[in-house]
């Protein structure tokens, strides 16, 4: 194929669906290059009572680390101990998967403050992602 036969087209509406599949495909390559096929899925949800969904987490475990991708609660039950009690639900499973390293990205208006308190370290700050903004890379080491 030559690049004057492909067209790359603007979208701003692609599915889950299509994240998902376009996840696929990096996992294939990513798994072919490291030579890895252990990659699963890390999420944990918080419900009350009436069994509505009022916290999760989300990531994955992959080749011996661990990833955060999103961490939310319901902003009335903020302060209740619901964020780190998922975090260390995904650190526990993380651990018991053979991860050594879990890591997790996040905003300075975020909850930085949240993984410092669970063990995490700072490993890099891009300033400006948002302008005016610090965002902020931490790690932290499994046992």
């Amino acid at each position: 194929m030559t690049l004057a036969k492909v067209h790359i087209l603007p979208r701003d509406d692609l599915s889950i669906a299509d994240i998902d599949r376009l996840e696929d495909r990096l996992y294939e390559h990513n798994r072919r290059a490291v030579g890895r096929s252990d990659g699963r899925q890390l999420d944990f949800i918080v419900v009350d009572g009436d069994r509505s969904q009022i916290g999760a987490i989300a990531g994955y475990s992959w080749a011996g680390i661990a990833e955060i991708k999103q961490l939310w609660v319901e902003e009335s039950h903020s302060g209740a101990g619901l964020g780190r009690a998922l975090l260390e639900a995904a650190i526990t499973e993380a651990s018991a998967r053979g991860c050594t390293v879990m890591w997790v990205m996040t905003y300075d208006f975020q909850a930085p403050g949240l993984y410092e308190k669970c063990g995490f370290e700072r490993a890099a700050e891009l300033a400006d992602w948002p302008l005016g903004h610090i965002h902020v890379i931490l790690r932290r080491r499994l046992r």
